[in-house]
Order: structure tokens, then C-alpha cells, then sequence
């Protein structure tokens, strides 16, 4: 849950335009330490837009990111990952020719200590130790994420579902105090969801993450978040705790051009919230 309200991230009229097209208009919302937070709406509204801001792929138009009350808007994205920001992403980024546990040794990158003249003392110098001392915080995650028979495999030959676990492996490596999950379960089955879910709530309570995801799965939504913000062509048109977001009528609105029956399990799930 989340930890005495303190505020880890806060978005402030965050606003992104790609020439004339607004992706993002006046976005504000606040992430809290510990807490899940969901980003949710229908498609082409802006939420991946979103998460490229916070990560730093892209520079807001205007408006305002603090990190710990820090401004971060002038943070790269290296800089962010070592304030503790990682991300998973919708289209998979993974290096498919790669094995698993190189992947996921992309991820430690920014840890390493060593530089070019230690590398070349490589085998009586520390380097060597620094990358066991590596490559066992990563067989840590692998067990974690239950993909050890993979660990030498090409990422490229797995199944999407493992695929998307060795992509949440590459983002823990950095050890984040935030993590930004780009729909982590789209695309698959009822029990690679399940098992899914189980390494995000793992994520909060063990790792003492805070996570910020952007979900089309409403049970998911509803199941996992503490707080969720709905954006639609760019603005937040609701936020709030879950069960109050999916019965506001603007919300259900939204969601008039995705399919009837979102709508009907949007209504029946916070219904049954509520009651």
C-alpha cells in the first residue's frame, strides 16, 4: 500500500504537442510512494505519451515533473534511470539475438563501477568480481520471474508471454523506485495474467516498489490499483480510487469507441465495487 501519502512523483499540467497535434493537454496527476497507479483510456489518448515524458524519451511542450520535489525535466533518460526510474514498454524492446540473462545485464549498465583501465586488469583487477557480483543480483530476478530454463535462450525465440517477463527483468535490474509498466499483460492468456499479476503485487510488498501502469484489463485495473486517471484525447477527464473512476459516466463516455461490451464491464465492475 502506500507509504503515508508521501508524494514520489508529481505530474503538473504536463502538456505535448508533435507540431499541430496535442498528445498531452494540461495532464496533472500525483504517484505516491508504494502505491500502484493506474493510467487508463482509451487508445491513441495519450498514456504511453505519458510515460515517454516521466522516463524521458520526450521533453513536455510545458508544464511540470517533480521527483522527490525535484524538478527532472532537465534529467536524460540515463540520468532518470539512476534516480531510480525504470519501464517496461508496449512494443517489446527487447535485443532479440541476445540471450535472457545478457538482456537483462543491459539493465545493470549504469551500476558498474569499473572503467576502461580496470577492464583491461580485467582478470587481476576487480572488474571480474564486479561482474559476478552482477550477474548474481540478475540470476536473483531470473529465479524470481520463474524464467531460469530460458536464461540462456535468444530472447528472440520465446513466447511473447516470457518474452514480456524477461522485458520486466531488464527493468527491475536497475532497481527502480518506480517502475512504469506500458500494458504488461496485453496480448496474453488468462494464466500468463495471472501469473502477471502475481510479480506486480510482488513488485510492491518484497521489492517495496512503487508502480505506475498503464492497463486495458479493467478486473486488473480494479483488482491491483490504489488510484487510477483516465485520460481521453490528450486530458484527464477522471482520477480518483478506482471503483469511483470506472462509475463515472465521462469515463464510461470514453470508452463509447472501443466496444459495448467494455462499457458493460466497466459499469458491472464498478457496481460490484461499490456494493
Amino acid at each position: 500500500m502506500a507509504d503515508n501519502g508521501e508524494i514520489l512523483l508529481r505530474v503538473d499540467d504536463v502538456s505535448l504537442q508533435f507540431g499541430g497535434l496535442k498528445a498531452l493537454s494540461n495532464v496533472s496527476f500525483a504517484v505516491r510512494k508504494g502505491g500502484l497507479f493506474s493510467l487508463i483510456g482509451p487508445n491513441g489518448a495519450g498514456k504511453t505519451s505519458m510515460l515517454n515524458c516521466i522516463s524521458g524519451r520526450y521533453r513536455p511542450t510545458s508544464g511540470n515533473l517533480t521527483w522527490n520535489g525535484e524538478d527532472i525535466l532537465r534529467h536524460s533518460v540515463n540520468d532518470r534511470a539512476h534516480l531510480g526510474i525504470g519501464r517496461t514498454f508496449q512494443n517489446l524492446a527487447l535485443f532479440g539475438h541476445m540471450s535472457v540473462l545478457d538482456n537483462i545485464l543491459v539493465g545493470r549498465h549504469h551500476k558498474l563501477r569499473n572503467n576502461f583501465l580496470t577492464g583491461m586488469l580485467y582478470w587481476v583487477g576487480g572488474a571480474r568480481r564486479e561482474e559476478l557480483e552482477q550477474r548474481r543480483f540478475v540470476e536473483d530476478i531470473i529465479d524470481f520471474l520463474e524464467i531460469q530454463h530460458v536464461r540462456h535462450e535468444p530472447a528472440g525465440t520465446l513466447s511473447y508471454g516470457l518474452r514480456k517477463r524477461v522485458e520486466l527483468a531488464r527493468a527491475m535490474a536497475i532497481e527502480p523506485r518506480l517502475i512504469l509498466l506500458d500494458e504488461p499483460m496485453a496480448g496474453m492468456n488468462l494464466e500468463e495474467k495471472e501469473d502477471m499479476a502475481r510479480f506486480i503485487i510482488a513488485l510492491r510488498e518484497e521489492f517495496e516498489m512503487t508502480i505506475l501502469m498503464i492497463e486495458h484489463d479493467m478486473g486488473v485495473v480494479m483488482d491491483l490499483s490504489d488510484q487510477v486517471a483516465v485520460l481521453d484525447f490528450g486530458k484527464v477527464i477522471a482520477s480518483g480510487a478506482p471503483e469511483a473512476v470506472l462509475a463515472n459516466e465521462h469515463v464510461k463516455k470514453a470508452y463509447l469507441g472501443e466496444a459495448d461490451e467494455l462499457l458493460d464491464e466497466l459499469a458491472d465492475t464498478a457496481e460490484r465495487a461499490i456494493a
